[in-house]
């Protein structure tokens, strides 16, 4: 939390939502650090410290962080109206904040306690009130830490390289749309006109025919019109205002959205018709936390599909007009207003802030402010950037800024309202303009500069680290140089096209340029290769550099409308320690890189003699694997581990899985997690994944021939393998070949193939399957697990993870993972396996659930295709 958000605004925010909600609260990290200090009084805070006792602290922080199963714990203290919480905030499954929240209740039961109650204190709350802050402390924060986490700069550099002029211009009438709706916050007009005023400047902006709020009664039967706009030309669809048939359409507590041409069942085409229109959108307004108000827009003349912007778009209006209307009806309290528009100026795609006409302090500055121009709000020179050039007496104007330091340049709106306290103030909004500032403009390209990328070339990497070498040597520091290369990038670009390709490098590339201390010493030098160099003065900041490069990554990039995943391995080389030439430093840079890639990719590798021993070994593996290719790939073979059936009597073997074993005849075994990262390096994969499915159908077709016609063989598919562009025929061609019945091949392939153009695997699966083929899904439970996967892929075997099955015989969390899979494998007509059965005790749990396929030590290793035969093909003949 401590990278996500400058602590000084964090602690400046906790003391207005103490003092808004009369509670005493600090914020610690994941490890029990103090974040921020306790808000509230000295004497009271150290009162109440005194009460709390470290094991006290320990306890209830171990409630919340400890096991997964609470995320919020409220306990007693010596104090009988003293209680003490902590919330945890979790982001992607993992802690990153804990808040610890004392309040001093005025309706508690004060008898038989070791101390007297507190009183007099200036915070103190009701039991309810207090369980009221909690709730709302813990909403707000993963809010702004989920939308602080998500601001992916490639992600906005992606989606802004695909703007055009005319989108950039819808853009700017959707912010100057929002910044009109805002502006009704503070209108003294009825709450009728407001929301009347609303709809109009929404059905404007999307040019529909009609826009209605409707107040839906407490029986739910009727509703009322509260609001209504027709667009030119439009006739109102209603003949009353009051006791209308509310029907079905109104009792939704989720946004409902309609296009022309959805289909629809009998109760969405009664939506459709109730309202008089071709496409629907129809968002619940919560008040007090009822749903009581829907926002309905319609297109009633045009065939109209909505866009998700259209309704993202609308979603964030009615949250503005909720918030007018929930303010309307606490106008009375002004911390509940001044809450109100915090939260809404928060989510608004702008900066705000605000400024006092007649002291000039400024009252209000929100998150995206906070962020963006902290370094302005610090120093108080944001009247002398975007104020200087305002015409006085102008109550409202447009002007554009630039930023010199920055480089960049904003649209300024500003206007004239009144604040929550009454106060005359100028609200300012800003935008970032800057991609549309050089729409037109094409920056030269110079000598030492990538053509696609904008990144520095290799050129220029060589001269500027035998500069930073040289800056090393003679002030006896030392520096770093990172080499990065992009895991299976080549799937990306060969399956959606080099301009999506070069879409994801643009956009990794403006994001490593966006990492402080390297904005300026990024480099690409080659295809899917960067280099970055941290200089001497920026050594002591490695570790945070290296964890926001790897956050970088951790994230899906926005490419054809979908999300893709795309990790990076990277060697670590320090200089001038470990070289004083550039080539030998790159070249060993290289070598932990691809070191980084042989321990499973999707990691970091720091250089060392170790490493470069290996180097040597990876030559000749590399060698004497070209050899095998040219002799057929015979060293290459193909050893099984039996699946039993457990389910038959005397759990009989049923087939196997094939898994490939080199046996070189230089360098004797290697296993596969040494051979087949270097297989994939080399292009070699696909001829080896060949041959292991040519000669496990053979053998299949053997054991299928010597009275076993229902053994089937287990043929693993990697990635690689499946974006081949015969694949189907390879497969087809095979089961000719060799005379296999097709029921009998079962190919396996892992959730993650799905995660990226699930369109194109879906294809290939089917054409695959109508061979007869049976589809297995592996290694199900790890990686990007979806169900979603299930339903969109007509898989006929699920393979539990053995992760799942290591603590399976006293972890009830294994254990109900399983039986759900197997049930829902029973009720969607699926078989289930599971691998890495190691013990009896494993075994035995697997009893009473609908497994039948079981493979694992317990049983057999994978053996060679002779000892397999005799164990479980010829045995007993």
């Amino acid at each position: 939390m401590q990278n996500l958000i400058d602590e000084k605004a964090l602690k400046k925010w906790q003391d207005k939502f103490c003092n808004a909600t009369n509670v005493y609260a600090y914020c610690i990290d994941s490890g029990g650090h103090p974040i921020t200090e306790m808000s509230g009084k000295d004497t009271e805070t150290e009162q109440i410290k005194q009460v709390i006792s470290k094991e006290m602290f320990l306890n209830i922080f171990k409630r919340v962080t400890e096991g997964g199963l609470e995320e919020q714990a409220v306990e007693t203290t010596a104090v009988p109206n003293l209680r003490l919480a902590a919330i945890s905030i979790m982001l992607d499954g993992k802690v990153v904040a804990v808040w610890i929240v004392c309040g001093i209740l005025t309706d508690s039961d004060e008898s038989g306690y070791e101390y007297e109650p507190f009183h007099g204190f200036e915070y103190a709350v009701t039991e309810k009130e207090f369980y009221y802050a909690l709730d709302l402390l813990r909403d707000t924060t993963y809010s702004l830490l989920k939308v602080r986490f998500s601001m992916l700069d490639a992600e906005a550099e992606s989606r802004r390289s695909r703007y055009s002029e005319n989108e950039m211009s819808a853009l700017q009438k959707r912010n100057e749309a929002i910044t009109d709706v805002v502006q009704l916050l503070e209108s003294d007009n009825s709450i009728e006109a407001i929301m009347t005023d609303v709809l109009r400047i929404l059905g404007t902006y999307l040019d529909i025919s009609t826009a209605v709020l409707c107040r839906v009664h407490e029986d739910g039967a009727l509703m009322d019109i509260a609001a209504e706009w027709c667009n030119k030309g439009i006739i109102s669809n209603f003949d009353k205002t009051k006791d209308l048939p509310c029907g079905e359409i109104l009792k939704t507590d989720k946004v409902l959205v309609l296009s022309s041409g959805t289909i629809c069942n009998e109760e969405e085409r009664g939506k459709m018709q109730m309202f008089g229109t071709k496409a629907l959108i129809v968002i619940p307004i919560a008040i007090s936390g009822t749903i009581s108000l829907y926002a309905c827009f319609g297109e009633n003349i045009k065939e109209r599909q909505w866009r998700v912007e259209d309704v993202k778009f609308l979603n964030d209006a009615t949250k503005i007009l909720q918030s007018v209307i929930t303010k309307r009806a606490h106008k009375n309290t002004l911390d509940s207003s001044y809450a109100s528009l915090e939260m809404i100026l928060d989510n608004v795609g702008s900066s705000v802030y605000v400024r006092d006409m007649q002291t000039g302090e400024v009252l209000f500055a929100n998150r995206s402010m906070r962020n963006n121009f902290s370094k302005e709000i610090k120093n108080n020179t944001l009247d002398s950037l975007f104020e200087k050039d305002l015409i006085k007496g102008n109550r409202r104007g447009k002007q554009e800024v630039y930023h010199e330091e920055r480089e960049r340049w904003y649209d300024l709106y500003y206007t004239h309202i009144t604040w929550v306290d009454g106060r005359p103030v100028t609200l300012f909004a800003i935008y970032d303009i800057t991609e549309k500032r050089v729409y037109k403009q094409k920056i030269e390209q110079q000598a030492y500069t990538d053509f696609l990328t904008g990144l520095y070339n290799r050129l220029c990497c060589e001269k500027d680290l035998a500069r930073h070498i040289d800056e090393a040597k003679k002030s006896g520091s030392k520096g770093a140089l990172l080499y990065l290369d992009l895991d299976d990038f080549k799937h990306i670009n060969d399956g959606l096209g080099h301009q999506y390709g070069d879409v994801l490098l643009k956009a990794i590339s403006h994001s490593l340029q966006r990492v402080e201390e390297i904005e300026n010493s990024c480099y690409r030098v080659g295809g899917d290769e960067f280099i970055i160099i941290i200089p001497p003065k920026s050594r002591g900041k490695f570790d945070q550099i290296i964890s926001d490069i790897k956050q970088i990554f951790s994230k899906p990039w926005f490419l054809k409308d979908a999300d893709y995943y795309c990790t990076m391995s990277m060697g670590v080389v320090d200089f001038p320690e470990e070289g004083e030439s550039v080539h030998k430093l790159i070249k060993k840079a290289d070598i932990a890189m691809y070191e980084a890639k042989k321990l499973g990719k999707n990691r970091v590798a720091m250089y060392s003699d170790n490493i470069d021993s290996a180097s040597n070994r990876r030559l000749d593996m590399e060698k004497n694997m070209r050899d095998a290719a040219v002799s057929g790939y015979k060293e290459f073979e193909v050893y099984f581990q039996p699946i039993m059936d457990i389910q038959l009597p005397g759990t009989p073997c049923t087939g196997a899985e094939a898994l490939i074993r080199w046996n070189s005849e230089e360098l004797g075994f290697i296993t596969p997690a040494e051979f087949i990262p270097l297989a994939e390096y080399l292009g070699l994969i696909n001829p080896i994944g060949n041959h292991v499915l040519r000669k496990s159908c053979f053998y299949c077709k053997q054991w299928n021939d010597n009275g076993h016609p229902n053994y089937k063989v287990n043929v693993n598919l990697s990635v690689v393998q499946l974006l081949q562009t015969d694949i189907v025929e390879i497969v087809a061609q095979t089961l000719k070949d060799t005379g296999l019945n097709p029921r009998n091949l079962t190919l396996e392939v892992t959730e993650s193939l799905a995660i990226n153009d699930m369109e194109r695997m879906k294809s290939i699966l089917a054409k695959i399957k109508k061979l007869g083929v049976r589809i297995a899904l592996d290694d199900f439970g790890t990686g990007y697990s979806s169900l979603n996967h299930i339903r969109e892929i007509p898989f006929d075997v699920i393979k539990v993870d053995q992760s799942f099955v290591k603590d399976l015989a006293g972890d009830a969390y294994s254990q109900s993972f399983i039986r759900m899979v197997a049930e829902l494998a029973d009720a969607i007509d699926v078989s289930i396996c599971v691998e890495g059965i190691e013990t009896k005790e494993q075994y035995k749990v697997l009893e009473g659930m609908k497994v039948r396929l079981v493979q694992g030590y317990y049983f057999d290793k994978p053996i060679s295709k002779e000892e397999f035969e005799k164990k479980y093909v010829n045995a007993g003949k």
